[in-house]
């Protein structure tokens, strides 16, 4: 059985320290910073930025593990985890998140599963019945 935030792809990128990127970044594998990146990163993997990572753009990923830092978006579909060392700037969309003592986060945070966004998807197509709004079932 496979552990929940492992990825499928073997394929890690690598922007390693003293390596600065401007642009951005569309992958299907792991990705791992400690280098810059000016500009905006997509992967259907996991997205690690190390101690002496740096983001500045928005972060679409399936998991995440922060050491360094974002400054912009964060929207991670599973697990994002933001160590001691971390700090955020910007807004956080996640399905569960882990945050240690000592990391900085400052913006907001929505959680919601795939669960709850098709019930709300449901409930909001689904017109509302003079019976519900008289309080009848």
């Amino acid at each position: 059985m496979a552990k929940l935030n492992e990825s499928e792809n073997s394929n890690i990128n690598l922007i390693s320290l003293g390596t600065e990127i401007t642009g951005d970044i569309k992958s299907d594998g792991d990705i791992r910073i400690d280098g810059i990146l000016i500009g905006n990163l997509t992967t259907k993997g996991k997205v690690v930025i190390g101690n002496t990572g740096k983001v500045k753009g928005e972060v679409v990923c399936k998991n995440s593990e922060v050491c360094g830092e974002v400054d912009g978006k964060i929207n991670v579909s599973q697990l994002l985890t933001l160590k001691l060392s971390s700090k955020i700037n910007g807004d956080i969309i996640t399905d569960k998140l882990s945050i240690e003592p000592g990391a900085r986060f400052t913006g907001n945070c929505n959680m919601t599963d795939d669960n709850e966004k098709e019930g709300q998807a449901g409930a909001a197509k689904r017109p509302i019945t003079k019976k519900e709004v008289a309080g009848e079932k």
